[in-house]
């Protein structure tokens, strides 16, 4: 089994921006590719560092990938359909310079057409156009490919078609696997987050991961998959945007079991669409990494069991379950120690409380407080403050004959 794991894009962490400083920044984090977003139109000014970016990756054995204009309109008028195919040509031309394995497209919104065979006979046609166009490009007799030297060397790129997240736009799993089972020269692109988000949250288990990966198999006969990543927001069978994993409903983990459990026979190259680009491209790795370290610690239990076996004279089975009962013993022992202990210390508790639960008689003594005769002398303090106030009533008191005052 072959994974590649690499960002769609530049990594954010990369200082420089351009690609080839990029391209430096995977290869030091031990991914294996990327794919370069040429998002609405190739600028012709980064002619120069997508350049120096094919003669690294075909030095380095480095695979570089293109996604090409995110709106396109191939399923529209004449007008449209050639204005989406010149946005095409110009990502052709910088798939050739800068020596990339695969170019993925979009078909765009039905427009004035159904779902159907006939907008499914139009995608094909029109990409049949384009597998053809990448062939002369790659194949120019006049060009002596001085600077070009991968397209003697290489193949040309092959033409992937991306299924779509959304329900108004043309790109079903069913309708992008029956484009290219007729369209030689092209391969699926399959979005996850996308076919998740389409099929209403489908991708839940490492078995549905399965049943798509054999359905594309049984259906175009391939064993190499072209497949982007990436947590998604999603709602009523549409992609809202994309989000990190770890915010998402789609799962990785069930990926990554798939891959290593059943997936010695693909050969994955798996972009992260995530809006953290290279860190979930990392997450994913690690979570491979770990499947691959349940696997092999999942095998050595079995070889260990299987020489126990052979040393005692039964069959693996009957070991195993002979290792299910003295689990289970154990198991309950240590319930019993931890009931045990949980007891002893509820005793220990209740004995250092008694204590200060000693003093309750002095509490009982206090009625006989209440016996005293000291609060009948509280009229008597009532009427020495009366008294008091009469003797003082006089203090402030003015006599009518002292006119002069004031």
């Amino acid at each position: 089994m072959g994974v590649k794991l690499g960002p769609a894009g530049v990594p954010l962490s990369c200082k420089g921006r351009t690609i080839v400083e990029g391209m430096d920044d995977i290869i030091s984090l031990g991914l294996e590719t990327m794919e370069v977003q040429t998002v609405r139109m190739v600028a012709p000014q980064h002619f120069e560092q997508y350049w120096q970016a094919g003669v690294l990756a075909n030095k380095t054995d480095f695979e570089m990938n293109i996604h090409g204009p995110y709106y396109s309109e191939l399923l529209g008028n004449r007008l449209e359909r050639n204005r989406s195919l010149a946005k095409v040509e110009a990502a052709l031309q910088a798939a050739k310079t800068i020596n990339a394995r695969h170019v993925t497209l979009h078909a765009g919104h039905y427009g004035e057409m159904s779902r159907g065979q006939e907008a499914n006979e139009q995608v094909a046609s029109v990409f049949k156009g384009i597998v053809q166009r990448i062939h002369d490009i790659w194949n120019d007799d006049e060009d002596e490919y001085p600077v070009f030297p991968w397209l003697k060397e290489g193949t040309a790129s092959k033409i992937g078609v991306e299924t779509s997240g959304r329900q108004e736009l043309w790109g079903s799993l069913e309708e992008v696997l029956e484009v290219v089972n007729h369209v030689e020269g092209t391969i699926p692109v399959l979005n996850l987050a996308h076919i998740h988000a389409r099929g209403h949250g489908r991708l839940r288990t490492s078995e549905d991961y399965g049943e798509l990966f054999d359905q594309v198999r049984e259906t175009i006969g391939t064993k190499q998959f072209y497949c982007h990543f990436s947590g998604i927001e999603h709602r009523m069978g549409n992609a809202l945007h994309y989000t990190q994993i770890k915010k998402s409903d789609l799962n990785f983990e069930p990926l990554a079991e798939f891959l290593i459990e059943d997936g010695a026979w693909l050969d994955v190259t798996l972009i992260s669409d995530s809006p953290l680009l290279e860190h979930d491209a990392m997450f994913m790795l690690q979570n491979i990494e770990r499947a691959r370290h349940r696997q092999l610690e999942r095998k050595a239990r079995e070889d260990r069991r299987k020489a126990l076996a052979a040393q005692a004279n039964i069959t693996p089975e009957e070991m195993e379950a002979r290792e299910a009962q003295i689990s289970a013993a154990r198991a309950k022992d240590a319930l019993a120690k931890a009931e045990a202990a949980v007891a002893e210390t509820k005793a220990v508790e209740k004995v250092e409380v008694e204590p200060e639960a000693a003093p309750e008689p002095a509490k009982k003594a206090a009625p006989k407080k209440k016996a005293a005769p000291k609060k009948k002398a509280a009229p008597k303090k009532k009427a020495a403050s009366k008294k008091k106030e009469e003797d003082n009533s006089d203090l402030f008191a003015v006599e009518d004959e002292d006119d002069d005052l004031f």
